[in-house]
């Protein structure tokens, strides 16, 4: 069974600029994947499987809904303690961080969020636990960067709606008790429901055959004439701006997420240099090599200080979705850099399971495409700077 020998990197003394309660928050995690899924998590990819049995964990460890109000299950925690789980999480693995990702970001949150006091009652406190899973449904066939082009929809049909349409690539849909659901209604607006397993009509196929994320479950959601009670409407958002805020938020944590799968190719790399030996000394004495890791521990810094000073702003209410955007590119960018830096430096063990960063590499490749593309966030940022808009 594989050693988790990981170290935390802090060049620039980010830990004076945490709280006792952040350090503690990211220590505890740390250690939990250290535990619980270093030591099994090359397996599962290697069989394309989600470990379930760490659902219980994540929730102990408060990786589900951290920043939702206690009085719902939640953490009641701040953005940056949010932040360091999912750097921490993705550290181990992106698909395990797409799983708590989903469940905090794109199902807790817009229930809380968007839905009826009673919706939040009814669900959050068992997502908080991991008792229920959630997924979120947005993304079409059809219809990735342009969401507002989306095909699915419901029908009035007196005490219920009837819901049409499929979603795919959908993290934890292949085991999800619940999704949250973005479909147009007759009049052509956006609006966010809750669909439970169960429901007539609703299923949810698993995909297979991905070279990426391959210890995280995904699927598509399929409604075929789907009645869904109106009270599973959430009554506080219309419009493209409710998914939109999911997604901000989602982005927000895999800004965070990036830096850990960045900072486990680092570690893997700087250690491997240090005890390779070739032509007599160990090649980190090389300048190439020294050259690559200077360059890594660099930018790991810049995106350390970025998402830090992002973190403050969320916790101010203050970030916008630009800033949000510009962070989850650069740092993922970033991070896929450094895996294949790094991956180099270790030449073909580079390519085994042995180590983690060819599982790295391939989970990035996902990452830097969903919940808005590298070139949309480019798009995203650009708009922002000139205000033109390049969508249209």
């Amino acid at each position: 069974m594989p050693q988790d020998r990981f170290q935390g990197h802090d060049y620039f003394l980010m830990d004076e600029l945490l709280t006792e309660e952040h350090r503690l928050v990211r220590d505890s995690v740390r250690e939990w994947v250290k535990r619980d899924v270093s030591p099994i998590i090359e397996e599962y990819a290697q069989k394309a499987e989600f470990p379930k049995q760490i659902i219980k964990g994540l929730a102990g460890i408060g990786a589900f809904g951290p920043y939702i109000p206690a009085e719902y299950g939640g953490g009641g925690m701040d953005q940056i303690s949010y932040g360091l789980i999912m750097q921490e999480i993705e550290r181990g693995d992106s698909g395990v961080r797409s799983t708590a990702s989903v469940q905090s970001s794109l199902v807790m949150y817009p229930i809380y969020s968007y839905g009826s006091e009673e919706q939040r009652r009814k669900y959050l406190p068992k997502l908080a636990t991991g008792e229920m899973m959630g997924c979120f449904g947005l993304t079409e066939p059809n219809h990735g960067s342009n969401p507002s082009g989306m095909l699915t929809t419901i029908r009035d049909a007196g005490d219920h709606v009837v819901l049409n349409g499929s979603k795919m690539w959908i993290s934890n849909a292949p085991f999800a008790q619940i999704a949250v659901v973005w479909a147009k209604d007759e009049e052509g607006s956006i609006r966010g429901l809750v669909v439970e397993r169960g429901m007539e009509g609703f299923s949810t196929p698993e995909t297979h055959n991905k070279w990426s994320l391959r210890a995280s479950a995904t699927g598509e959601l399929v409604f075929d004439n789907v009645k869904v009670p109106k009270s599973n409407i959430f009554p506080n958002v219309k419009g493209l701006k409710g998914p939109l805020g999911c997604l901000n938020s989602a982005r927000y944590g895999i800004a965070w997420g990036a830096i850990g799968a960045a900072m486990d190719c680092y570690d893997t790399a700087l250690r491997y240099s240090q005890e390779r030996i070739q032509f007599g000394k160990p090649i980190g004495a090389f300048q190439l090599q020294q050259k690559k890791l200077a360059e890594m521990i660099t930018e790991i810094t810049k995106a350390q200080l970025l998402t830090w000073r992002l973190g403050v702003l969320k916790n101010e209410n203050r970030a916008t979705p630009a800033q949000i955007s510009m962070a989850k590119r650069n740092n993922v960018n970033m991070a896929i850099q450094i895996a294949r830096e790094a991956r180099q430096m270790l030449g073909g063990m580079g390519i085994t399971g042995e180590y983690p960063i060819m599982r790295h590499m391939m989970n990035l490749e996902s990452v830097i495409t969903y919940e808005g593309t590298h070139d949309i966030h480019l798009l995203i940022t650009g708009m922002d700077v000139t205000g033109f808009n390049a969508f249209n």
